[in-house]
C-alpha cells in the first residue's frame, strides 16, 4: 500500500519559516520523481515545485529563492524549506509521487500552511 504523509504545516507570521515532510512507504523511491503541489481556497491546485530522481530541481516562479526541495533517499523522504513566508503562500500542500517515465502517481492527505499576522 503506498502511502505519502505530509508533516510540518502550521501558522507562521510573514516572514517566517517552516520545513515541510513528506514520508513515503510502499514505493521504491529512488525511481519516483517528488514535488510539492498547493491549493489555496478558491483556486486551483499548482505546482510548487519538483525535484527529479536525479536531483534536477524546478520552482513555480512565485516561490523561486524563497523555497528549496531536497529528497533523502535513505529515509524515503522529501522536504520543502520556506523562506521568507507571505500570505499569498497560504494552501493546502500536497505531496505527490510519480514514476519515472509513466503517468503514474500518488497523492498525500495534504498539509495546511497559513501566513497571518
Amino acid at each position: 500500500q503506498v502511502q505519502l504523509v505530509e508533516s510540518g504545516g502550521g501558522l507562521v507570521q510573514p516572514g517566517g519559516s517552516l520545513r515541510l515532510s513528506c514520508a513515503a512507504s510502499g514505493i521504491i523511491f529512488t525511481i519516483y520523481h517528488m514535488g510539492w503541489y498547493r491549493q489555496a481556497p478558491g483556486k486551483q491546485r499548482e505546482l510548487v515545485a519538483i525535484i527529479s530522481t536525479g536531483g534536477t530541481t524546478n520552482y513555480a516562479n512565485s516561490v523561486k529563492g524563497r523555497f528549496t526541495i531536497s529528497r533523502d533517499s535513505a529515509k524515503n523522504t522529501q522536504y520543502l524549506q520556506m523562506n521568507n513566508l507571505k500570505p499569498e503562500d497560504t494552501a493546502v500542500y500536497y505531496c505527490n509521487a510519480r514514476r519515472a517515465t509513466t503517468t503514474l502517481e500518488y497523492w498525500g492527505q495534504g498539509t495546511r500552511v497559513t501566513v497571518s499576522s
